[in-house]
């Protein structure tokens, strides 16, 4: 296969799927599978649902058409809040999607009632993380006003943190969040369906809980793909954390200084380079760069030490393992790097353990 390539183990992606179920099914909570980590790649989607994901969430309108068209039966929500030039588009290939502001709402009832169809909307909270969400003391008026618009279901409330500001979803946010939504179906005399507490983050909160309120849905994307937790980034017990691995070749090897000689500018990064030492050293080129991938994501398999990269090759120093051109290095993926590597053209995808999968399906 071709070079660079990220090998992907559908099998190890199912034992995910399964174990993340069993655990927060426990205390009835439903998964949410976000992939817009993959690119809304229809193979490992199609892995989400065999193995029990119902809802698949995705921030580009484009990802979620890529897996209808590829036949991947399940309900599609929109994570990102619609933007008002791509309502229709979100009406017409998206089941549901996370709204936060009024105008958008208006338009999608708008179109929803010109298609004759109804949109599914949940509307998100701002709890203190400071990305998108409506402030608690303003969910009344927005609550009346979505009851109110044709061709729209009010289904949920939920909110995100942990991704822009990095606030923790401790109990106290939980707690919050349940009241809020408490306090809208009294007021109102409606039932939430989804009553969505937020991503991996929430990982922590509900291993320490007893109890979890009304919160009934989480959305899972780094839990499933990494293994992990997303405040600390600590594997989670039972999971696996090695299901992508990025293979790249060597496309020079030679012995050179370790410190670059002339007039010193800016790089191709923007950056103004300082290096320690000028001793000879044993460097190798790598047939991919930052336009494939975020290179602090990267941590190398074998015995290298990365030395930086420029858009289409990385250096590295290669006195530890003597590689020749021609031979691989393999990198594991934190979830930003392997956010860059599925949505680049030059990355081949190659699927491995599909029996192992199959047999678990």
């Amino acid at each position: 296969m071709n070079l660079p390539r990220i090998d992907i183990d559908l099998g190890k992606i199912a034992h995910n799927v399964q174990q993340l179920k069993t655990l927060y099914g426990s205390n009835g909570i439903n998964i949410i599978g976000v992939t817009k980590v993959i690119g809304g790649d229809p193979i490992i989607a199609n892995v989400l649902v065999k193995n029990g994901i119902e809802i698949l969430a995705d921030s580009r309108i484009s990802n979620i058409v890529k897996m209808r068209k590829a036949g991947i039966r399940a309900q599609y929500l929109l994570l990102r809040t619609p933007a008002l030039s791509q309502v229709e588009e979100v009406v017409i290939h998206s089941h549901m999607s996370l709204n936060s502001e009024l105008a958008v709402l208006k338009k999608l009832s708008e179109y929803a009632i010109r298609n004759h169809m109804i949109h599914k909307v949940i509307l998100m909270v701002e709890l203190g993380d400071l990305r998108e969400g409506i402030m608690p003391s303003e969910m009344n008026a927005y609550v009346e006003e979505v009851l109110d618009l044709d061709g729209l279901a009010l289904i949920g409330i939920g909110t995100n943190l942990a991704c822009f500001g990095g606030i923790s979803p401790d109990v106290d946010k939980m707690n919050e969040l349940s009241s809020i939504a408490i306090r809208l179906e009294e007021k109102f005399k409606i039932s939430l369906t989804i009553v969505s507490g937020g991503n991996s983050a929430n990982y922590n909160w509900f291993t320490s809980s007893k109890n979890v309120g009304r919160i009934n849905s989480l959305r899972l994307g780094e839990s499933i793909f990494l293994g992990r937790e997303a405040l600390c980034r600590k594997p989670i017990q039972g999971l696996f954390i090695d299901i992508f691995t990025l293979v790249t070749e060597v496309i020079e090897a030679k012995r050179k200084p370790s410190q670059p000689y002339g007039e010193v500018y800016q790089n191709a990064n923007g950056d103004i380079p300082r290096f320690k030492s000028n001793d000879l050293m044993d460097r190798a080129v790598l047939a991919i760069g930052m336009q494939d991938v975020m290179v602090s994501g990267m941590t190398p398999k074998q015995k290298i030490t990365v030395l930086g990269a420029s858009s289409d090759h990385m250096l590295i120093d290669n006195t530890k393992t003597n590689l020749r051109v021609g031979d691989t290095v393999a990198f594991d993926l934190n979830y930003s790097a392997l956010l860059r590597v599925f949505n680049t053209l030059y990355i081949a995808k190659n699927t491995i353990n599909q029996y192992e999968c199959e047999s678990i399906l």
